[in-house]
């Protein structure tokens, strides 16, 4: 009967000891979580702007292209085909002036990567390996399907977009410059002017 007597004391000892280090731990981990940023610097992204200035070299991407490259992981294997810094003026009235201005990023950073989507496939596409008058196709990061083929003299087309320099590499990333922005039919309806606010 002592017997039990001990067994039972050590098994409740040993469950007190248990819930006090658990309770414990909980209670350290939360004096050591950091406060979750709110407003302007809620997202770390806004900490790089200053690293996004166009540089001179013959391979710059532009601002806004070097932003959809900081949006993809490093150490896979992807293909891209960014808008040209005058695609990004000309088609989604993006400026790099303004643009990435503290209340305007949000929208910015929301259209570059629904740009992203529609442009990057998951995969290494280097401009040899599509054939000459043949047409290719592969399903982007959003499902939306790119038609890639090249024309008489080289040039990349993809969705009737030509290129305007190709087989940038960025690590494992293949970068296409384009003359103009991949998107589906309801994106490009989205960020149309609307032309009859006077009527």
């Amino acid at each position: 009967m002592r017997r039990g007597y001990y067994f039972k004391n050590s098994i409740a000892f040993v469950f007190l000891v248990v819930c006090f280090c658990c309770i414990l731990v909980v209670i350290i981990s939360m004096l050591k979580v950091p406060d979750i940023a709110v407003g302007n610097g809620a997202m770390p992204f806004y900490k790089n702007i200053n690293m996004l200035k166009v540089s001179g070299n013959g391979n710059s991407l532009g601002t806004f292209g070097n932003m959809m490259i900081q949006m993809l992981p490093e150490d896979l294997a992807f293909t891209v085909f960014i808008p040209s810094e005058t695609a990004f003026e000309r088609d989604l009235r993006l400026h790099a002036n303004d643009s990435l201005d503290v209340e305007k990023m949000n929208d910015t950073y929301a259209v570059i990567s629904r740009v992203l989507g529609f442009s990057a496939v998951p995969r290494s596409l280097d401009s040899a390996t599509v054939p000459a008058g043949e047409e290719v196709s592969y399903d982007s990061l959003s499902g939306f399907t790119l038609f890639i083929s090249k024309d008489v003299r080289g040039v990349l087309l993809v969705n009737g977009v030509k290129s305007d320099r190709v087989d940038i590499r960025r690590a494992k990333l293949v970068v296409h410059v384009m003359d103009g922005v991949i998107m589906d039919a309801e994106f490009e309806q989205s960020i149309q002017p609307d032309l009859d606010g006077d009527d």
